[in-house]
């Protein structure tokens, strides 16, 4: 899972864990550890979960780990940073509190870092399933899967990506731009998600407007659509005729219809419920599009 750069203590309590219920992992300078598990918040004890205040294990120090988990190179994650987190080997996203040190209006590195926020990143396959009955039956559609951070859109997209490339026999190009979705480090490895093309660029706009020209195709996959330029980006891309698939941290229903996608996937709870709308967000019944994939009725 690509933990092997937390602290000898913190590891040692994991282990008494199961890792696959493991979303996050929160090391505060001089504080308890604190894990999401199973969908909540818990100290971390000496034998998994605290079951005592006496047995929480305390974080100490921080920077080490930052240093471990970047192989000691931490200034080869510089444009990384400018962001706030950085993605390490296996796709493990950290983020970083501390000093932001500011130039131009803009965030230039983070410096005096007190406290860091590990996700981890699960590969569950067939949690896409009821998608692809839901929506993908009769031909792909351009989908937006939307939540608030931590509820498994990538973990989603992983397996979309996996699925289409193994059973529909598509070209698919999955834009990669934080390193989580293949987690594909400079030999190739990463998750097995078939057949695939991964592009690693901090650009969608640029990235996808060259990758359509260069790799022709039939499916883009890509994460965390946010502002003007990743609109425009999306749009360049249904607007060759190519079937855009991605996620994003936008709740907001009116900025979300502005969005070139036919259809929004709302995941409601880390367990997977979810609610399926169409481009003008109105409730979608299944057996509308086609009664051989059922008559489940989705959303509100």
């Amino acid at each position: 899972m690509g933990l092997s750069f937390l602290p000898e203590n913190v590891k040692l309590a994991l282990s008494h864990l199961n890792l696959n219920f493991l979303s996050e992992i929160r090391l505060r300078r001089g504080q308890p550890v604190i894990i999401e598990y199973r969908g909540q918040y818990k100290y971390l004890g000496n034998m998994g979960l605290a079951s005592t205040e006496s047995d929480r294990v305390f974080a100490e120090d921080i920077a080490s780990v930052l240093n471990c988990a970047t192989g000691g190179c931490i200034y080869g994650y510089t444009e990384q940073m400018k962001s706030g987190f950085i993605t390490v080997e296996h796709g493990v996203r950290i983020g970083i509190a501390g000093e932001y040190v500011t130039e131009n209006g803009a965030v230039n590195t983070v410096k005096n870092i007190t406290s860091l926020n590990i996700r981890v990143p699960h590969d569950i396959a067939g949690c896409s399933d009821f998608i692809f009955k839901a929506l993908f039956c009769s031909g792909l559609y351009s989908t937006l899967i939307y939540s608030k951070p931590g509820f498994g859109k990538t973990t989603m997209l992983r397996d979309i990506a996996r699925t289409l490339s193994k059973q529909c026999g598509q070209n698919i190009l999955i834009f990669d731009e934080r390193g989580e979705i293949a987690a594909m480090d400079c030999f190739g490895d990463g998750f097995d998600l078939g057949a695939v093309d991964v592009i690693r660029s901090h650009n969608k706009l640029s990235a996808i407007q060259s990758a359509i020209r260069a790799m022709k195709p039939d499916v883009i996959i890509t994460d965390e659509l946010y502002g003007e330029n990743d609109d425009k980006a999306v749009k360049y891309a249904v607007d060759c005729g190519i079937t855009v698939i991605a996620s994003s941290h936008i709740t907001d229903k009116h900025r979300l219809k502005a969005m070139p996608f036919e259809y929004f996937v709302e995941l409601k709870r880390l367990n997977g419920q979810m609610e399926i709308y169409d481009k003008n967000f109105n409730s979608y019944s299944i057996s509308s599009l086609n009664n051989a994939c059922g008559s489940v009725f989705v959303g509100k």
